[in-house]
């Protein structure tokens, strides 16, 4: 095999990178055929990889071989307020014919951006080991974790006696605080330690109001002996913004809040919340759902796959003192 060469990405290469992303995505349609299909095709691709190329403050490398483009590597900064100094390097960000060739073009790429002061790094991989294996090897770690799965669901089982599951109402909404605050209290532990802020109560209430008004999420909650425990809310995964491009299925719905207070964790809330929403979900006619969790929240890293979730897309991260 020649010498890899690397050089600054340009748009004389968005082409050939194209056709480099589209066959990454065949080669994961083969291991997770509920991926769009459409970005096996050159052309959608290049509008991903021109997206992420067209993003404020990007930067990249191309690897050639014998003049041929064997590999990309694209990033670009998001808000620094809840992500730091960072580079993120999107789903269509990279592609190579070699997956080790990834490391060389990481190198390349990331010294001018911690040149540029920005040294948290974001890298979403698809979950293919050899794919995922060099970035390790430059010192990323798995962070967030994208899951997938076919609608309808098969083997759901009926809620617990005990248990009422149902939309919340406006009169409740004092009492649906808890469950709000709940989620970002168990991040902020070990070993999450998520310095995102909680909500006060106040901006609590009030998005429990939009919420409950919202026709187009669809949120269940539920109950015993009359008091709220947990919530799971599914919207349309078009609204997301993290599961977007090649990390959408066609109709795909998305579970995009999921929190129990801690006392009925372990009693059978959150599978019986996840069967009803799996089952609404199919039976207003989406063919799939999409979720995310925290792969350092021990209990939703746990929690997720056993539901039937297949791990799609990995978020990994760096940080370089």
């Amino acid at each position: 095999m020649s010498r890899l060469e690397v050089v600054p990405f340009s748009d004389a290469h968005l082409e050939d990178a194209a056709a480099l992303l589209s066959g990454r995505h065949r080669r994961h349609r083969e291991v997770e055929p509920l991926l769009p299909e459409r970005f096996e095709e050159p052309a959608a691709a290049l509008v991903e990889v021109e997206e992420a190329w067209r993003a404020g403050g990007a930067s990249g490398a191309a690897g050639l071989r014998d003049g041929r483009l064997v590999g990309y590597l694209l990033g670009a900064p998001r808000e620094a307020g809840l992500w730091g100094e960072n580079t993120w390097v999107e789903l269509a960000g990279h592609a190579s014919t070699e997956p080790e060739d990834v490391r060389d073009l990481y190198a390349a790429a990331a010294a001018r951006w911690v040149e540029e002061g920005r040294n948290r790094h974001y890298a979403l991989v698809p979950a293919l080991p050899e794919l995922v294996d060099p970035w390790y090897r430059v010192s990323f770690g798995q962070q967030h974790a994208h899951g997938i799965q076919a609608l309808p669901p098969e083997g759901t089982s009926p809620p617990p006696d005990w248990l009422e599951i149902r939309r919340p109402r406006l009169e409740e909404i004092d009492e649906l605080i808890a469950i709000d605050l709940a989620l970002p209290a168990h991040q902020r532990r070990s070993p999450v330690f998520s310095d995102l802020a909680a909500p006060t109560e106040d901006e609590s209430r009030e998005e429990w109001a939009k919420t409950i008004e919202d026709e187009e999420e669809h949120v269940l909650v539920g109950y015993r002996d009359g008091r709220p425990l947990a919530a799971w809310s599914v919207v349309s995964a078009e609204v997301s913004s993290q599961h977007r491009g090649l990390g959408r299925p066609d109709n795909a719905a998305f579970l995009g809040f999921a929190s129990t207070v801690p006392e009925a964790r372990g009693t059978g809330i959150g599978v019986a919340l996840t069967d009803a929403s799996l089952e609404w979900a199919g039976g207003q006619g989406y063919a799939s759902m999409v979720t995310d969790w925290r792969v350092t929240n021990l209990l939703a890293s746990r929690f997720w796959p056993r539901r039937g979730f297949r791990t799609s897309f990995l978020r990994l991260y760096r940080s370089i003192p």
